[in-house]
């Protein structure tokens, strides 16, 4: 019996590594997520938002998927979604959401990029000494 728990465990790791073994070009890159947010009351028609796209950086793919690595978060009544009238994934992304029916709605749009080594755009505050 013992012999045949083994077996299973080894088979279990061999499978798991030549599946988990396939890299995505999605993870061959630094990679930096960006967000934007939108905040309603009761009763606004709707906002939309703008997903800041970091220097040197390109829309990451799902891996597995042609389909741009992104998520909308929600809360309260209302619908929200990329606009697709708006956003092209490489140079702007445009996230809207309709009217709120509930005391309060917010969303966040979030997108994952590759980025080219560079540091996104984004500088660090250097420390001031004394």
């Amino acid at each position: 019996m013992k012999q045949y728990m083994i077996g299973f465990l080894m088979m279990g790791l061999m499978c798991g590594t030549l599946l988990l073994g396939h890299t995505s070009t999605s993870f061959a890159a630094p990679q930096t997520e960006s967000m934007c947010t939108i905040g309603m009351v009761k009763g606004e028609k709707g906002r939309t938002c703008e997903v800041p796209i970091p220097d040197g950086c390109t829309t990451a793919k799902v891996p597995g998927y042609d389909q741009p690595w992104a998520d909308i978060s929600k809360g309260g009544a209302t619908t929200c979604q990329f606009d697709t009238q708006k956003t092209d994934w490489a140079t702007i992304i445009t996230g809207s959401c309709g009217p709120c029916a509930t005391d309060n709605c917010s969303a966040q749009f979030s997108v994952k990029f590759n980025c080219s080594g560079s540091t996104g755009g984004y500088k660090p505050q250097s420390r001031k000494t004394h």
